[in-house]
């Protein structure tokens, strides 16, 4: 017993986990702070959070080009990890800011709301920097729960409550295949740890046929690509997207997805490299699928945050095709595209957040009429984002794109670098259809409900910086990516 607690002992490494201990201890005294303050002081609740997010940025920042590795290599803060590490800070921090004005408006004042946001950052932080099977789901379940919760923040609304039930119920069956794939894994390799797991298979080539070790990777793979919204396993993300408070929307559109992706990429590309010919040939057909999914039905949304979500999967789509190259300029675009989705998606929920009314029935193509000459501003604001979003030069959507396409090219994915680009193409027609009722038609209202919020508009310009900076100089974010591969 001496010896098993020593061992014990001798692995624990606090440092590799050092940010995400920063932020859960940040978000359990927010609990505290927010359960004796009064109900509707949610201002130093959300700067206290901002505050928690710049703290753990700084934790995680030392860990650059230094990784630690710790808990008997169940936990690696690598550059990998640190790059999307920050990643789901900044979704994180982004939200924070577009919250507060939204939350008293809509009449939920609720403090609660913050530290929830930090617990889903924390267990989208451990799925990034675990290297265990058991680690990587236990930080899936830490943000899963938290999701569940925002997603049905707003408990007087019915839409909310539906996207509340959905998202728990849908997510807790696919957390079911993800535990039975891991089991199989389990079974025929004997360890969970994703290192172990590889070399397994390396000595052992005849069970990367086993039919249960690929079962076992197929369930797996079912697991996250619902979290990441691959058709067809999409079919939860319109109804809770729109259901959902807006800056939760953003959110779950960005940092989870993100967190869901490092994870599935290590484990594809460290324990399941021995299985490649099957997963890439099988993902090749759900890049496809997810792409044209997505795009095809967002032509026909009237609704902005369900067209965002349909925009939302197809972008899903363009980043799996990175995946599927499993080279290097494919998985350092993967790293780029997920930071730049988050700047120009976020920035454009921000938007609706400023022009949405109480309730949100205004977030229509109708509701958008005019919007370029009665409010300029955040007009050419939004339509900077769908730029990015269409993958327009020079704006970091298209920087995106050219990286996961130039990917597929040089892994001899011809074929689906052209039907990215194809999806692209058809994705204009619904991001200008918004530009067009905003320019192109005439004002019914005078949108004079419209407040610039602070933390929103500062969310929203931010984005746009960013959006542009990485667009016109990207070379600096992509070296980052390249430096972050493992």
């Amino acid at each position: 017993m001496e010896n098993l607690v020593q061992t014990a002992l001798q692995n624990v490494n606090f440092a590799a986990i050092m940010p995400s201990v920063v932020l859960a201890c940040f978000s359990m005294g927010l609990l505290l702070i927010v359960a004796f303050s009064r109900r509707g002081a949610t201002a130093p609740v959300a700067w206290i959070s901002l505050l928690a997010l710049a703290t753990t940025a700084f934790s995680a920042f030392y860990a650059w080009n230094h990784p630690e590795a710790g808990f008997a290599g169940h936990v690696v803060l690598d550059n990998f990890g640190v790059f999307f590490t920050f990643v789901v800070l900044i979704a994180a921090a982004l939200t924070i800011l577009m919250s507060d004005g939204y939350l008293k408006r809509e009449g939920y004042p609720v403090g609660e709301f913050y530290p929830l946001v930090l617990f889903c950052t924390v267990g989208a932080m451990i799925m990034a920097t675990g290297t265990d099977l058991m680690t990587i789901f236990l930080g899936l379940e830490v943000l899963s729960v938290s999701l569940y919760i925002l997603a049905g923040f707003f408990r007087g609304q019915k839409r909310s409550n539906e996207a509340g039930l959905k998202y728990f119920l849908l997510g807790a069956f696919s957390t079911g295949f993800l535990l039975y794939g891991m089991a199989l894994i389990y079974g025929v390799t004997g360890t969970t740890n994703l290192v172990d797991i590889a070399g397994f298979y390396a000595q052992t080539p005849e069970a990367v046929t086993n039919i249960v070790s690929v079962a076992g990777m197929l369930l797996m793979s079912t697991g996250f690509l619902f979290k990441i919204a691959i058709a067809p396993f999409h079919m939860w993300t319109p109804d809770v997207y729109e259901g959902a408070p807006t800056p939760v929307t953003a959110f779950m559109s960005a940092g989870p997805k993100a967190a869901a992706f490092a994870a599935f990429m290590r484990i594809l590309l460290v324990s399941m490299g021995s299985m490649h010919d099957t997963w890439q040939s099988t993902l090749w057909v759900l890049a496809v699928l997810t792409m044209v999914t997505g795009n095809f039905i967002a032509l026909n949304q009237t609704n902005l945050k369900r067209m965002l979500a349909y925009s939302s999967i197809a972008h899903a789509g363009y980043a799996l095709v990175g995946l599927v190259a499993a080279n290097e300029i494919g998985v350092s675009g993967v790293l780029y595209y997920m930071l730049a989705y988050t700047f120009m998606n976020i920035g454009a929920f921000a938007v609706l957040v400023l022009i949405g009314k109480q309730g949100e029935d205004n977030l229509t193509l109708d509701g958008f009429r005019g919007l370029g000459y009665k409010r300029p501003l955040l007009a050419v604001l939004l339509s900077i984002c769908l730029f990015s979003l269409m993958g327009i030069p020079p704006t970091a959507g298209f920087s995106g794109k050219f990286y996961i396409f130039a990917g597929a090219v040089e892994a001899g994915y011809i074929w689906l670098a052209i039907l990215g680009v194809l999806n692209s193409a058809v994705s204009l027609y619904y991001y200008l259809r918004v530009m067009v009722f905003m320019y192109f038609k005439d004002a019914e209202e005078e949108f004079d409900w419209v407040r610039l919020m602070p933390g929103a508009t500062i969310c929203v310009v931010v984005s746009v910086i960013v959006v542009l900076y990485m667009g016109i100089l990207p070379g600096s974010i992509m070296s980052l990516a390249r430096q972050a591969l493992f």
